[in-house]
């Protein structure tokens, strides 16, 4: 198409994207529609959206009802500001209704535009709480190898992921990372649930308990390859870390509002944060704080009117179709149709959690040995039969193989998410012969 080439030239012209080299973006797809868990590109092909968007559309593409909550909303007003002494009502409804769904402890919410500033404000969250209680030496952040917490300074100094950092150095200082409880690769002796959480406790020690603020936590592992702990190990780390007095921070910004088949992730097995927003120690600390030492983190668009607007609508949405029940029921039919692929000679591991999912490819099934470079043509191969997926590529250190990620639209039909394993064994067997 004539203007699909105009706008291509314009993009390599001027837009720098996320991830970018121009080597990676020679054939873009240019989605220009979405509806459901379907997106349309510019030549009129459609795909399942195999990952949400970014692990975000929950709710499914196309929602009438959002655009309508915004355009109410702007023509109200477009933009209040939330910082002390000013509120509005979108604000405030949102944050009520999502300690609502929180976690038994959860108090109050801050507002963030991304995950990577909800790390960010985290970080910030549980130095400023030590600093409170008068121990303010308390202030390294103890994250997970595999990790994904955000590419903003800190969060990126979180992240586990060295392509992430390679570019960016020096690190902050005082982040820590661990092993994860990555049962599949596991190389202890002992359970990896809890083998993993004592490599937790470890770190604590050696860095000494009275110096560490935060142990930060993906409840499933996103982008790191859809990494599932064993049950053990959420109850032994959230144990490890009130005896070492240290916060535990949920990164729930791919496993939350409904995901996994519960509204937050961790209640899977009966554990909570100390932060996910925030939670009650936190907001207490903040709440009788004296003048001298107020919470001075801030954002211009943190309570944004239109944005709470929809994203109010959004929950509303989510609550009235059951999208959080029905990603536990339909998370256990794609995880079976998956677990069929395992006859294929490249898969190695299956896993996943609610509509969350990852097929893990290898050379060989015995030694587990990573199956590098796959993905990609994997990836080819699926867009041309109808599926976008992700590929969590395993060329890192140690290698492990590429892993596809799976998240489509909670809302996704029946009928399409059956299409989804029957696509994968298609798209593996052509990439491998």
């Amino acid at each position: 198409m004539e203007g699909t080439t105009q706008l291509l030239e314009a993009d390599r012209r001027f837009l720098v994207h996320p991830l970018h080299h121009p080597d990676d973006h020679r054939q873009p797809l240019v989605v220009v529609e979405g509806r459901g868990a379907t997106l349309y590109d510019a030549d009129g092909r459609e795909y399942i959206d195999g990952l949400s968007g970014l692990w975000n559309v929950n709710a499914g593409h196309g929602r009438g009802e959002l655009a309508d909550a915004a355009s109410v909303q702007m023509r109200r007003i477009a933009f209040a500001s939330a910082y002390i002494g000013a509120t509005n009502e979108p604000a405030v409804r949102l944050a009520e209704k999502i300690v609502g769904h929180g976690y038994a402890n959860s108090a109050a919410v801050y507002f963030t535009t991304a995950g990577a500033e909800s790390n960010e404000s985290a970080f910030k969250f549980a130095r400023y709480y030590w600093k409170i209680k008068d121990k303010p030496e308390k202030t390294k952040i103890i994250s997970r190898i595999h990790a994904y917490h955000g590419v903003t300074l800190a969060a990126m100094s979180a992240t586990g992921m060295a392509a992430y950092q390679k570019m960016f150095g020096p690190l902050v200082p005082g982040f820590i990372q661990v092993a994860p409880p990555y049962a599949y690769r596991w190389g202890g002796n002992e359970e990896p649930g809890i083998g993993a959480a004592d490599a937790v406790e470890q770190a604590i020690l050696a860095a000494r308990p009275d110096t560490v603020a935060a142990v930060i936590a993906e409840p499933v592992m996103g982008a790191g390859g859809v990494i599932v702990p064993p049950p053990s190990y959420f109850p032994r780390l959230r144990e490890i870390c009130d005896r070492h007095d240290v916060l535990l921070i949920a990164d729930e910004v791919i496993t939350g509002f409904g995901r996994t088949g519960r509204w937050f992730a961790l209640g899977h097995w009966g554990v909570e944060p100390d932060l996910v927003s925030f939670a009650k120690g936190v907001h207490e600390a903040i709440e009788s704080a004296p003048a001298d030492r107020k919470f001075m983190h801030a954002a211009t668009y943190s309570g944004h009117p239109v944005c709470c607007a929809v994203g109010l609508r959004n929950i509303e949405i989510i609550e009235s179709e059951g999208l959080v029940e029905r990603a536990a029921v339909m998370g256990r039919r794609l995880m079976a149709g998956l677990g069929e692929l395992r006859d294929l000679p490249v898969v190695g591991d299956v896993r996943g959690l609610g509509m969350m999912c990852g097929v893990e490819l290898v050379t060989d099934h015995n030694t587990k040995a990573p199956a590098l470079g796959l993905g990609a043509r994997f990836t080819r191969e699926a867009l041309a039969r109808g599926l976008l997926p992700r590929i969590r590529a395993g060329n890192i250190d140690p290698p492990v193989g590429d892993t596809i990620c799976l998240a489509p639209p909670l809302m996704t039909p029946t009928e399409t998410l059956d299409r989804i394993p029957e696509i994968l064994r298609a798209a593996i067997m052509a990439a491998t012969r």
